[in-house]
């Protein structure tokens, strides 16, 4: 293990930059990490190193140039990174999960990958998915199944699973996700990372897509919250063709607190925040994770904020879940799923695919315009509690990292998860909120098995969540505790 594997982001922009690494070599570095635990956990499924070496060897050479001219280098000057597989980058494989990608060369990037390159970031690679992102465990028929670095036999979640396993073992210090349905955040407490889902607009919709979704969000995760609010000072902000982009420009992130050097002391005094491990009664959630949710007020009472037990009333989550994300599916993947079932030998896409984007041809007109009325009372329940709170704290995953040979838990506390869905409600119930949230290392199980927390803020408020999830983790550690791969 070299002396790189566990900087932050932050640290390893700060040492490329200041000539004391260079780019090159720490590229060679994050290969060298790639293939000394990749083969216990697969979770990078595509790799290019003489590309991303040709990459680093020019951003060195453009550091070198830039100390005789003054000009400026970005933020992510020359750092390697790898990228979601359900995100598209130019010239390099992404597959989706699917074997009807399994080939497929994009010709653009994805905004967000497109963003992350223009701050200087190396693309080395793509890590893995569930098919289509579908669930929040991550295994495909293309590459197979990430499993957990605290724990071989277990899950790493999904869909964002790849990334999250990489940053646990220490393949890199931060990257690029999704979030539908905590696709961001259950990864992040089943690997012990932090992931957060922006409020709608932060990274814009943009066409091909649709350019107004608003129940998926891309976003970032980390093995610090610093490093998340790194990415989204350069992820965030407005796009010309994103018509529901937030004009707020990703600057807004470049918070002092978070900046190598500083003196920083957690304080919470003055926010206000409301706990409750199963939402009011609202969900299943296994013993260990209600408990560590629960110690974490003492936390945040301990930086000064106020706690109390009180949670906004979400009962009318699931529906504007169960109907958006059905749209949603239809919208995006009905004609390849209708393409492929059609197929003599039945199509090569997961059941689970299959029967969202039938969910989705089966809705009425009644039921969207339900769904849009549910949403618009979520929307007051919600911004009533905001006006006497500032956040609050429930699980992230209702249970403990699973056996990786499960497509989802069966039970939780003796209760039969019908599909798999079901298990997932700590952060779908959120999603419908279109709340930013946030999941930060809250602790680990009598197995040593990662346990997040789940910060949720109103929506805009994303660099207020960013700043208490900052304290937390401070007053904490748990980030700082890594497998022993």
């Amino acid at each position: 293990m070299s002396d790189l594997t566990w900087l932050s982001t932050r640290e390893l922009a700060a040492t490329i930059a200041a000539g004391e690494v260079g780019s090159e070599e720490a590229v060679r570095d994050h290969y060298a990490r790639i293939d000394q635990v990749n083969p216990t956990i697969n979770a990078i499924v595509t790799t290019d190193p003489e590309r991303a070496l040709d990459e680093a060897r020019a951003a060195d050479a453009r550091l070198v140039a830039a100390r005789g001219s003054g000009e400026a280098l970005p933020p992510l000057h020359g750092v390697p990174m790898t990228h979601k597989d359900t995100h598209d980058t130019a010239g390099m494989r992404t597959t989706l999960g699917s074997p009807v990608y399994a080939d497929r060369v994009p010709d653009t990037d994805d905004l967000v990958v497109a963003r992350l390159r223009a701050a200087g970031v190396v693309t080395t690679g793509k890590s893995n998915v569930p098919e289509f992102a579908a669930g929040a465990h991550t295994f495909n028929p293309v590459f197979g199944t990430t499993v957990n670095p605290y724990d071989p036999t277990k899950s790493v979640a999904g869909s964002s699973g790849g990334v999250a396993a990489a940053l646990a073992a220490g393949i890199q210090a931060s990257g690029d996700g999704s979030d539908m349905g905590g696709s961001l955040r259950t990864p992040a407490s089943f690997n012990n990372v932090v992931g957060m889902r922006p409020s709608n607009g932060r990274i814009p919709h943009t066409p091909p897509g649709n350019a107004w979704a608003w129940l998926a969000q891309k976003g970032f995760m980390g093995r610090t919250v610093g490093d998340v609010a790194l990415l989204m000072s350069v992820g965030a902000g407005p796009e010309q063709d994103g018509p529901c982009s937030l004009q707020e420009p990703g600057s807004v992130f470049d918070l002092p607190e978070f900046r190598l050097g500083t003196d920083y002391q957690p304080d919470l005094r003055g926010v206000r925040v409301g706990l409750s491990p199963d939402l009011a009664g609202l969900m299943v959630v296994e013993a260990e994770v209600a408990q560590t949710v629960a110690g974490s007020g003492a936390v945040f009472a301990g930086l000064g904020a106020e706690v109390d037990d009180l949670v906004p009333d979400l009962r009318e989550s699931d529906e504007v879940f169960r109907v958006q994300r059905a749209y949603d599916f239809v919208s995006t993947w009905g004609e390849v799923v209708r393409a492929e079932t059609a197929r003599p030998d039945g199509g090569r896409i997961k059941q689970a695919v299959v029967w969202n984007t039938q969910l989705g041809y089966d809705l009425t007109v009644e039921d969207l315009v339900a769904m849009d009325a549910a949403r618009g009372r979520l929307w007051r329940t919600t911004q009533q509690f905001f006006s006497t709170h500032d956040v609050f704290v429930t699980a992230t995953a209702q249970a403990l990292p699973f056996d990786a040979e499960l497509e989802y838990p069966q039970s939780i506390n003796g209760t039969p998860m019908e599909n798999y869905l079901d298990w997932m409600r700590a952060v779908t119930l959120i999603s419908s909120t279109g709340c930013p949230a946030i999941s930060v290392p809250g602790g680990f199980s009598r197995e040593g098995l990662p346990i997040g927390i789940q910060i949720v803020a109103a929506p805009g408020r994303d660099v207020d969540l960013l700043r208490i999830a900052h304290a937390f983790e401070e007053a904490t550690g748990h980030a700082q505790q890594h497998p022993s791969l």
